[in-house]
């Protein structure tokens, strides 16, 4: 039996207003989801292209849950988005060009050449770099929460994690201490439907993730991760929340990973069906939909942020491969902090 608040979607215009989201703003939260998409494409040919060491991650379909998400935060709230959130970075306000070189280990990535191709972060943003054991996120977003109450900044912390990573001890530690300390936190789970090939019902036995949080003692509330309106509702009204001393909550964004868990996976588990009913609500194509629908999106304005976009990307692209690999003499440059490092506004 389900236990969550189940999100309803977002209807009229006057809705979304009262959200605090005005008509320029929609239409940036529509470009923030294009570019997403199409720096991941774009990753995906220079992967091919030898271009990409490692392997290489997307979160295709997982566009309107990272953008939603993000938009609904302040400028001094912190995050710790994952491989599956690249429209946190781009919400966020990291550039293209740097996550292009992020992706190819130059020296303008945000981590300068010296992580993993999607472990980055610009903590001048206000973002946390991810590590590959994706729940050990979690404490860090509650680590910030708990300095902002003993500082007691007016601050929220935001801790993504997938369903997956529901299942380790990181997220039952993380959201027990939320929730008996009441931190300002808000847990969002990326619930794509499949652990790397491990399907859900074989992953908890709850209907959903967010069931979980009545026994943290804090609210949990399920969203379709298509709605990008939806997702930013609720995740405006638990940042608000928490803000304001009402403690955690825990947003399942409902999506399904439309490629494999990455570039050498084919995700031949995955029942053809399925793919097709969730292509059906692509995040971007629904809210291009409701755009048209509700605010008078035409086809001159929508070829001009289309070509924008492009553009954009293309020109992020050659400044990218422009950009030299890093001098080996810097290899422990910014590995260790010194106070000056953490003498930032997230770290004061």
């Amino acid at each position: 039996m389900a236990i969550a608040r189940e999100a309803e979607p977002v209807g009229s215009l006057q809705e979304v207003k009262e959200a605090g989201l005005d008509r320029e703003d929609l239409l940036g939260v529509y470009r923030n989801m294009l570019v997403t998409r199409g720096i991941e494409e774009r990753g995906h040919i220079l992967y091919k292209q030898g271009k990409i060491p490692g392997s290489f991650y997307t979160g295709r379909g997982n566009e309107a849950a990272a953008v939603g998400v993000a938009t609904a935060m302040d400028d001094v709230d912190v995050g710790t988005p994952l491989h599956r959130d690249m429209g946190v970075h781009v919400t966020r306000g990291v550039e293209p060009w740097r996550i292009f070189a992020q992706y190819m280990g130059r020296a303008d990535g945000p981590t300068k050449g010296k992580d993993g191709n999607v472990h980055m972060a610009d903590s001048r943003l206000g973002l946390l770099a991810m590590v590959s054991h994706l729940p050990a996120m979690l404490p860090v977003a509650v680590g910030c929460a708990l300095a902002f109450r003993i500082r007691e900044e007016k601050r929220v912390a935001v801790g993504w994690f997938g369903e997956g990573a529901s299942a380790r001890g990181d997220t039952h530690e993380a959201m027990n201490l939320a929730g008996v300390r009441k931190l300002p936190v808000v847990f969002v789970c990326d619930n794509n439907q499949w652990a790397y090939s491990t399907p859900t019902y074989l992953e908890y036995a709850t209907e959903h993730v967010a069931d979980r949080a009545e026994a943290y003692g804090f609210e949990g509330v399920v969203v379709d991760g298509t709605d990008v309106l939806a997702v930013y509702r609720e995740a405006r009204r638990a940042i608000e929340k928490a803000r304001s001393g009402g403690g955690p909550t825990l947003i399942e964004c409902l999506t399904l990973r439309m490629e494999g868990h990455a570039v050498h996976d084919d995700a031949f588990y995955v029942p053809k069906d399925m793919f097709e009913r969730w292509a059906e609500n692509d995040p971007i194509e629904r809210f291009r939909n409701w755009l048209r629908e509700h605010a008078e999106l035409g086809d001159e304005e929508e070829d001009q942020i289309t070509s924008g976009v492009k553009k954009l990307l293309n020109d992020a692209l050659t400044r990218a491969e422009e950009s030299p690999l890093p001098d080996p003499s810097t290899l422990t440059d910014g590995v260790f902090a010194t106070s000056e490092d953490l003498d930032t506004p997230h770290h004061k």
